[in-house]
């Protein structure tokens, strides 16, 4: 058969096995989430709905004529993974990006722009990939000098992969005013040379003074982003996401893929904080949309990153002693404290970026003092440096701990050179935090970090640093079972967008959000090398590969 013909033959049965198709899945490790059936080889599917999990045998009598076996090869069957934090769009366009972030040294990260500025419309901007110069030797910031000796004929703005500091070259600084003589930003920072010129980053509010002069993607843009980012998720087994958005574009483009049927991963939406009014005027509460689109709450912040120093701690950085990090103007002018409010009035789930631990310890304050508030679930993105006095209370407020393991795997590397020994003991404090009682939802903050959840299983369990030089962990006290990862990441993800009753376990009258991958999992050592083999999404098989 040509070549063409292969292509079309394999598109054509890729297509049909993606429709809802009565399934039974058999000889397979089945950890289905529920405590209360934790012993099954065999998981029926009828429709959209999980119709029965427990022994084949049984399975079969159940199952109505015309249903399809899939045999699992005595390899762990799951459920979907629900990943509560992601910025879907933004890691689309990583994976279409120029790959700037394993650059090793600041002189190849400006060279790799300068390949992607060769085949770019001339004078068009340069903002696609992200960048970390704690892979640098002697990990110094770029510069836009830097930038200019290889792009600059291109306006370039391109961020660290935390999104809270940014570079641009002279053109960008141009067009953007920025010069010796602008003044800093509440809640940002111009970064300045000896000579008292802009060295071309900025951080957190700061970055603003850029990027709200560059062009905004066009529909179909975000078009390509987000099919690419719902492949990339299929690949992966993620099967719910937490979209924390920027403006309110993304919407519109997964309400065109919904209505369209492409949507292959559950999108739970939170709005950026500063548009709560356009929310409330509107009525729209938390769980407006469907299974496959809606809309929760809104996203805040209260601080900015460690990676940045712009994280908020009590005390100063012990590299950069000269600051404890930036809060944001909201959390100390009283408008995070008015938002959570009127959250709480509104019925909209406040989640709300706290790295530091005077931020964390002073959002707790603000969710603690806002009435009505813990019916919404509150959030707390990150969570990650707490006061060892504050960890209890996130059980006590009901405070939903939304945490990315793979921070800890990445960060461990540097954060103790960054804040210290001490206060490194309650960083990503994944143990401390189930042991008190608090919801824990774990993801990846993808494309901050990578969107597979098998790294970030990896790092709960082992707390392996990513170069190799912690083999026995980060903080290793801070070390979670399997068992305890993989319910952050399905039930502690569906808790966290109040969807308990319909996601996260495997049990009859559930939503057929499953994955079977090419191990037993409970069995293997290498949990960052898991492969999945199929992803189904309400009854949708949406990848597959060797199955």
């Amino acid at each position: 058969m040509p070549a063409p013909l292969l292509q079309l033959f394999a598109a054509v049965l890729l297509l049909v096995s993606s429709r809802a198709q009565d399934t039974l899945f058999h000889h397979a490790r089945v950890w289905s989430g529920d405590p209360a059936n934790a012993s099954a080889d065999a998981v029926l599917v009828v429709g959209d709905r999980v119709r029965f999990v427990g022994a084949a045998e049984e399975a079969r009598r159940r199952a109505p004529a015309g249903c399809v076996e899939v045999d699992c090869g005595g390899n762990t069957l799951l459920p979907g993974i629900t990943d509560a934090h992601v910025h879907f769009l933004w890691g689309g366009d990583e994976l279409l990006a120029p790959d700037l972030r394993s650059a090793r040294s600041e002189e190849e990260f400006a060279q790799r722009l300068g390949e992607a500025a060769r085949g770019a419309a001339k004078g068009s901007w340069l903002t696609s990939g992200t960048w970390d110069h704690e892979a640098w030797p002697g990990g110094a910031l770029p510069t836009r000098r830097l930038l200019d000796r290889f792009v600059p004929d291109h306006p370039v703005f391109v961020s660290r992969l935390d999104g809270h500091m940014a570079v641009a070259n002279s053109l960008a600084l141009r067009i953007a005013g920025v010069t010796a003589k602008t003044a800093d930003v509440p809640g940002g920072e111009i970064v300045r040379g000896d000579d008292g010129e802009p060295t071309g980053v900025l951080k957190d509010a700061a970055m603003a003074l850029v990027s709200s002069r560059v062009p905004a993607w066009n529909a179909e843009q975000r078009l390509q982003r987000a099919r690419a980012a719902l492949r990339h998720a299929a690949e992966l087994g993620v099967t719910s996401a937490h979209d924390m958005l920027d403006s309110w574009e993304p919407l519109q483009t997964y309400q065109d893929l919904r209505d369209a049927g492409e949507l292959t991963c559950r999108l739970v939406a939170y709005a950026p904080a500063a548009q709560i009014e356009r929310l409330v005027a509107a009525r729209i509460r938390r769980g407006f949309g469907d299974d496959w689109l809606a809309v929760h709450g809104v996203k805040g912040f209260a601080d900015g990153s460690l990676g940045s120093t712009t994280a908020w701690f009590d005390e100063p950085y012990a590299d950069a002693p000269d600051t404890s990090g930036l809060p944001m103007p909201g959390l100390v002018d009283g408008d995070l404290a008015e938002v959570l409010r009127q959250c709480a009035h509104a019925g909209l789930q406040p989640a709300i970026h706290a790295i530091g631990d005077r931020a964390n310890a002073t959002v707790l304050d603000l969710m603690a003092a806002s009435d009505g508030l813990r019916s919404q679930r509150p959030r707390i993105e990150h969570a990650q440096h707490l006061r060892a006095a504050d960890i209890a209370r996130f059980a006590e407020q009901g405070v939903i701990a939304s945490m990315q393991p793979y921070h800890c795997a990445d960060d461990g590397r540097w954060a103790e050179k960054r804040i210290g020994a001490d206060r490194c003991r309650t960083t990503y404090a994944f143990k401390s935090l189930l042991d008190a009682g608090a919801n824990v939802a774990f993801g990846s903050d993808w494309p901050v970090a990578p969107l597979s959840p098998w790294l970030g299983l990896d790092a709960a369990v082992t707390r392996r640093t990513i170069d190799g030089k912690q083999p026995d962990g980060f903080v290793p006290e801070q070390k979670l079972t399997l068992e305890q990862a993989l319910t952050a990441y399905t039930r502690g993800g569906a808790f966290a967008a109040h969807r308990e009753g319909r996601l996260g376990v495997l049990r009859p009258g559930m939503l057929a959000d499953l994955i079977v991958l090419d191990r037993d999992l409970f069995a293997s050592d290498e949990l960052g090398q898991v492969q999945v083999r199929l992803t189904m999404v309400g009854g949708r098989v949406v990848h597959r590969r060797g199955l």
